[in-house]
């Protein structure tokens, strides 16, 4: 039978305090060893103080075994206490070291308060504006050098963006914008045929939809739809390193990926906008004639009297905005995304979340910059 790689011995011994000193190597399959010797050294000392200096090497399992030491054979406690140690064997016999009566698990962390959720948020707010100004920057300084080398801007992928941003998009956004001009006509059409205001339908559906629902409608729908695709595929290729790769390569993210995306959206959502407008005027129309059984020229002229060019271009303009925004937010987040896949959804949702409340903020601000100047 081979010798332990440890040694044990008796330092001194006197009648409140038992020294013992152990070096070398202990390991788990020296356990069986340094448990006869501890259990013969030890015998019945109440008191036991072991020096580890000189241990180069101390397995779990004999640190589990040396904190076991401080039950006696009887199972009465045994006061040891451990002198010398540093660096791993230190940690790892602190890692054992649980006492009795106490869990060895850390306590769960305290809940942060109002005061620190609010600080949290407002510094997270900070953050991101800080992080978006930045990405914005760096887009225009993309732009300059673009139209300075226009061959650097990867226009080869604008039809495709174009394809899946705007044609797929259109039966759902003519769809959900003749549902929500239908929905209106309806309601307006209860509340106007009490007072016998019934013309003035094609009035209420068609400002509505051209100034603020189609614009909005149609911005929300492109969020969800292009907006949460740019993230996701941004996002994708930034945790897999591609775009470090087109960096490496001299390409620069800003013209190669962000730029054709966001001509793509300024190019299709204010005709989607258009779209939309003209669904939910149709949607209106169909309450005024199958509710109101009003006929079809009373609509039309009401419409051409109550909507003007300017108020199409208020909503053409919101749409302009929108896009910019969608696209910016998407293709930043989907660019500063980290930690694989789960760092990809959380990308994606942060730009959906962000993109919405962008496109609330803008609206408000649109709507009453326009009532100010009084178009």
């Amino acid at each position: 039978m081979a010798s332990p790689a440890f040694t044990l011995t008796e330092a001194s011994r006197g009648e409140d305090m038992l020294r013992l000193q152990l070096a070398g190597s202990v390991t788990l399959a020296d356990g069986p060893e340094l448990w006869r010797h501890l259990q013969k050294a030890l015998g019945s000392a109440t008191t036991v103080e072991i020096d580890v200096a000189h241990v180069d090497r101390l397995g779990g399992g004999a640190a589990a075994l040396l904190h076991a030491s401080a039950t006696t054979s009887e199972g009465q406690p045994r006061a040891v206490r451990f002198v010398g140690a540093a660096g791993d064997t230190a940690r790892l016999l602190d890692l054992y070291a649980a006492r009795p009566g106490e869990g060895c698990e850390r306590p769960p962390p305290a809940q942060p308060g109002l005061l620190a959720d609010v600080g949290e948020f407002a510094q997270v707010g900070v953050d991101n504006t800080r992080a978006m100004l930045a990405f914005v920057g760096d887009l225009a300084t993309g732009l300059v050098r673009g139209v300075a080398r226009p061959r650097s801007v990867h226009f080869s992928d604008l039809a495709l963006l174009v394809e899946r941003a705007g044609m797929d998009g259109i039966p759902i956004i003519a769809l959900i914008n003749f549902l929500v001009g239908g929905v209106m006509g309806l309601q307006g059409a209860i509340q106007l045929q009490r007072f016998g205001g019934d013309s003035f339908l094609a009035s209420l559906v068609g400002l509505s939809m051209v100034r603020e629902f189609g614009p909005l409608m149609t911005a929300i729908l492109v969020t969800g739809r292009s907006g949460a695709g740019y993230a996701a595929e941004l996002g994708t290729m930034t945790v897999n390193e591609e775009v470090s790769a087109l960096r490496t390569l001299g390409q620069d993210p800003q013209r190669f990926l962000v730029f054709p995306r966001v001509l793509a959206l300024l190019l299709v959502v204010p005709v989607l906008t258009l779209i939309a407008d003209f669904a939910g005027v149709i949607g209106g129309f169909l309450v005024a004639l199958i509710y109101l059984e009003q006929p079809p020229i009373v609509y039309l002229q009401m419409l051409q009297r109550a909507v003007a060019l300017g108020d199409v271009g208020t909503g053409l303009l919101k749409s302009a905005a929108f896009a910019m925004a969608i696209a910016l937010i998407a293709c930043q987040r989907g660019l500063s995304a980290r930690g694989g896949a789960a760092g990809v959804g959380n990308a994606t949702t942060s730009a959906v979340v962000v993109s919405l409340f962008s496109l609330v903020v803008i609206d408000a601000v649109f709507t009453n910059v326009f009532s100010l100047v009084g178009w």
